[in-house]
């Protein structure tokens, strides 16, 4: 007797088919898994058989083998219980083979029968429609698996239901998605009183989709204003929201299968590991900086992370994704994020200059801002000193603009954006293949459509040469000033990119001249 159902195997967001074939071989008395698989799999054959004691079924006399094919392809998770109690059932004669066809299955089982939530839900859901298959997973999980859209689901309680199901006794109905939940409303740039040159610099920030760093003493706001950032984004597009729900599903942060538009805003704590941040642990789950897809990744006081897990956001900041290394696979998450990064000018806070100065300066803020290596820092657009807030801020009354007259600039200067990339799209210049036309942003123009949407007159050309001569701008220095000066400009109705915006985003990427500290402790263009 030998029965076989479909299940699935993650590697990062992709969810590949997985063979759960059960069968009763000659021997003594046992139940096998095989297949690669890891602790969590082994030990679902306790709790199968606790699953079928409690609903008065014995497992078959003799060595019963439950395998999951391919052998070469590691097995990880608790979502590989349901598919092997239904396989061992179908052998069992309990459920007939042609039931089980036509389907594949995740669930975990507790001891009484009851089928428990797991993640992966909405990939494993769109997998299973890849090949022609329906869905059966927990019932806690149909209202995420539901928005998957045209695949045919089953989501049932327990073993039990899902048995009268097959055998037509109590039919279940199909899950409805789960609620498109509102993101509301959050902190109001309104509340923050003076930086206007902070205000600006992540107005600029949002429209293009360009990496932040405020650099200031406790207190000034850069964590205010920071926190503000995800309010002036446009709500995810969606294929956008694809994707991250994806990773958010295997992560297991979709409570209830509702999903939300707002861009996701991650805030790690500073004493995350590199794993935390980038990835990885027993079974490669993703990391802060995949859990921000199309959205933003804050990092508060940047010194104080490890250097380790710093530099390793290096890569993903170049090409929005990470690639987890593992000696028998390589696990792929996406990783595109706008980096927004916070810090002291130097370990005692009030850095170098002014009133109640840092005593210890400038070796005190060399030592501290060094923590951030070069390279990362190379990869910020905007780098803003945040002065602290007087007492005179405080006392005015609330600005005029808030995050909503904000917002609409940015969505103006994006709309420019992505219309640009749709014409380049529809014409035969031969851009094309130079654009991703996924992601539309300034930040992340190179090539020959960088040249053409920046087109520099001769004034601007002799500032950026000026500027490259004078402040030693690094290759990728030249690449993001541009951009910049290309959003700048875009804030002002999209027209072309002159002087005095190549001048607004030099300002952006100061440095310090030669032997001398200056806010930022280091070169940072």
């Amino acid at each position: 007797m030998a029965a076989r159902i479909v299940s699935v195997a993650f590697e990062g967001v992709e969810a590949r088919r997985v063979d759960v074939e059960v069968q009763k071989v000659g021997g003594a008395t046992a139940f096998v898994v095989v297949g690669l698989a890891d602790k969590a799999v082994g030990e679902a054959r306790e709790r199968v058989r606790a699953a079928f004691a409690g609903l008065g079924l014995a497992l078959p006399s003799g060595r019963v083998v439950a395998n999951l094919a391919p052998a070469d392809l590691p097995k990880e998770g608790n979502h590989y219980d349901l598919p092997i109690a239904l396989a061992m059932m179908g052998a069992m004669g309990i459920v007939p083979q042609d039931a089980l066809d036509g389907w594949a299955a995740i669930g975990e089982l507790n001891l009484n029968g009851e089928i428990t939530p797991v993640a992966g839900a909405l990939p494993a859901a769109m997998a299973a429609g890849a090949l022609g298959l329906g869905l059966i997973c927990p019932e806690a999980c149909g209202p995420e698996a539901a928005w998957a859209g045209e695949t045919a689901i089953l989501a049932p309680r327990s073993l039990i239901a899902l048995v009268n199901h097959f055998r037509g006794v109590q039919i279940l109905g199909a899950p409805r998605p789960g609620p498109m939940v509102d993101a509301g409303r959050g902190p109001d740039l309104r509340d923050v009183k003076g930086q206007e040159n902070a205000k600006r610099a992540l107005e600029i920030a949002a429209a293009g989709g360009h990496n932040l760093l405020y650099v200031g003493p406790p207190g000034s706001g850069k964590s205010m204003l920071a926190q503000r950032l995800a309010g002036l984004l446009p709500p995810l597009t969606a294929a956008e929201l694809l994707e991250t729900s994806l990773v958010h599903s295997l992560a297991g942060l979709i409570a209830k299968g509702a999903l939300t538009r707002a861009r996701p805003f991650r805030s790690p704590h500073h004493s995350a590991s590199m794993a935390a941040l980038t990835g990885g642990g027993l079974r490669v789950r993703p990391g802060e900086v995949s859990l921000a897809h199309n959205g933003v990744l804050f990092l508060d006081e940047l010194p104080e992370f490890s250097a380790q897990a710093l530099d390793s956001l290096r890569q993903p900041l170049e090409t929005g994704e990470v690639r987890v290394a593992r000696a028998n696979a390589h696990v792929r998450y996406p990783a595109r994020v706008q980096l927004v990064a916070a810090m002291n000018p130097c370990r005692c806070g009030v850095g170098g200059l002014g009133r109640g100065a840092c005593g210890k300066a400038p070796r005190c803020l060399q030592a501290y801002q060094g923590r951030v290596s070069g390279p990362l820092l190379d990869r910020i657009d905007l780098t803003v000193e945040v002065p602290p807030v007087t007492a005179a801020d405080l006392a005015l009354p609330p600005p005029a603009e808030g995050t909503a007259e904000v917002a609409a600039r940015v969505a103006a200067a994006r709309d420019i954006q992505i219309r640009r990339a749709e014409a380049a799209g529809e014409g035969s210049n031969g851009l094309g293949a130079d654009r991703n036309y996924a992601s539309p942003l300034n930040a992340r123009a190179e090539g020959a459509w960088l040249d053409h949407i920046v087109a520099l007159d001769a004034p601007a050309k002799a500032l950026m040469a000026k500027a490259a001569e004078a402040r030693t701008l690094t290759a990728r220095g030249w690449t993001r000033t541009l951009r910049l000066a290309r959003t700048i400009a875009d804030l002002e109705g999209g027209g072309p990119v002159r002087r005095v915006h190549v001048a607004e985003a030099l300002i952006y990427r100061r440095v310090a001249p030669a032997g001398e500290v200056g806010a930022f402790g280091q070169p940072i263009a």
